[in-house]
């Protein structure tokens, strides 16, 4: 049997915190799967495991590389051609390519034990790799595109209802059993429309794919969602957004503006709450690093919200143009809050102060009720991990 070991690299979980304080890199959602749900989709037969950091693997138990296992790297995001190689692997061969940046990639090794000198094999295309937050809004787009053509392939979906308004071609859009989609139009023309199963969207919303909606998630009435969007499950949105990537169990059920933006789960955006994609002046984008412990260049011109899980943003709440906010962060108050906000604190435009655990804990634990989930103790043992990380980067 195929057993992979979806292994992170430090470096590389560092650079896309918050998002991965509470999950492996494996564990990001990209496209309408996460990286590991690619892999499972691509090899079903596989024994998949998560090779990462210490304090996640009570949520996430971590497999140490021995022979027998193929090691890969947790950040490359595989298509099918790149799966199949990965299977094909022999004792003490190294898959390596070049990612679109132009970086060398070890992307996957099969451990020998014979303890063979290992010989590289070279993959002739170039590799999609999440080296940095961002990363994840930018390949959104063609992932949807890539998991829809796999995951529809000799399958039929529900029929589309006559009340809604189609543009483009109908096979391209893809609904699930037990969704509800009822007089809405439906853009398909730039990409592909995934909607998954027990969806809602309500009356009067527009959608221009390449879009992906996870399981039960509700798009309000009106809502106008632009290509590169993927909900995640339990997701519920409103008003208006533009390459999102929402991982799941998080709500923005109202009016406001969200682009080019990552957010966690369990977070909610108020009713008002906007968020800048674009500086007023058109220059590049800098997006706080964690590691680096300061702003980066990206060379971007459009990046707008990143929120670790458990986040929450109060009415009306306005962010600047690529704001990094932390995990367990209640955001209020008028005013623009600053680019960084810190995990675990609570405030505005005014300032911030640290977030005692109990109130975390309490926030967290009355908004997962609502969706009859509950905060485990290796949940709470984790965000006391987490919390004791985060202050390395206050």
């Amino acid at each position: 049997m195929l057993r992979l070991i979806l292994q992170d690299s430090p470096a590389v979980h560092a650079n896309l915190l918050p998002i991965t304080y509470t999950r492996p890199v494996a564990d990001l959602l990209v496209g309408i799967n996460t990286i590991a749900g690619k892999w499972h989709m691509y090899l079903p037969e596989a024994e998949i495991h998560y090779g990462t950091e210490e304090y996640l693997s009570e949520k996430y138990p971590n497999v140490k590389p021995a022979p027998g296992f193929t090691v890969v790297a947790s950040h490359v995001v595989p298509e099918e051609s790149l799966a199949a190689r990965v299977a094909g692997l022999q004792p003490g061969q190294t898959l390596t390519a070049l990612n679109r940046n132009g970086v060398a990639v070890a992307v996957a090794s099969c451990l020998d034990a014979e303890g063979a000198a290992p010989s590289e094999v070279a993959y002739e295309s170039k590799v999609d790799t999440i080296d940095f937050l961002y990363d994840i809004f930018l390949l959104n787009g063609r992932k949807i595109e890539e998991d829809f053509e796999f995951l529809t392939r000799g399958r039929e979906g529900q029929a589309i209802p006559r009340s809604n308004t189609v543009i483009g071609d109908p096979e391209m859009i893809y609904i699930e059993s037990g969704a509800v989609v009822e007089g809405v139009v439906l853009n398909a023309s730039h990409g592909p429309i995934y909607v998954g199963r027990d969806v809602e969207i309500m009356e009067g919303s527009c959608l221009r794919g390449p879009i992906a909606l996870g399981e039960h998630s509700t798009v309000n009435m009106g809502t106008r969602i632009y290509p590169g969007t993927t909900l995640g499950p339990w997701c519920k949105v409103g008003g208006e957004l533009n390459n999102v990537v929402m991982i799941g169990f998080s709500n923005k059920a109202h009016d406001g503006f969200l682009g080019n933006a990552v957010i966690g789960e369990w977070c909610n955006l108020g009713a008002g709450c906007v968020s800048s994609n674009l500086k007023n002046d058109y220059t590049e984008i800098k997006l706080w690093n964690y590691p680096q412990h300061r702003f980066l260049k990206t060379g971007l011109q459009f990046c707008g919200l990143i929120m670790g899980d458990h986040s929450k943003a109060g009415i009306n709440t306005m962010f600047n143009t690529a704001t990094v906010v932390g995990v367990g962060v209640n955001v209020h108050g008028s005013g623009f809050p600053r680019n960084f906000v810190a995990s675990f604190s609570e405030g505005g435009a005014s300032g911030f102060t640290d977030l005692p655990m109990e109130k975390f804990v309490d926030i967290a634990s009355r908004m997962m009720a609502r969706r009859h989930r509950a905060l485990s103790d290796s949940d709470l043992r984790l965000f006391e991990a987490i919390r004791r990380e985060a202050e390395n980067y206050k």
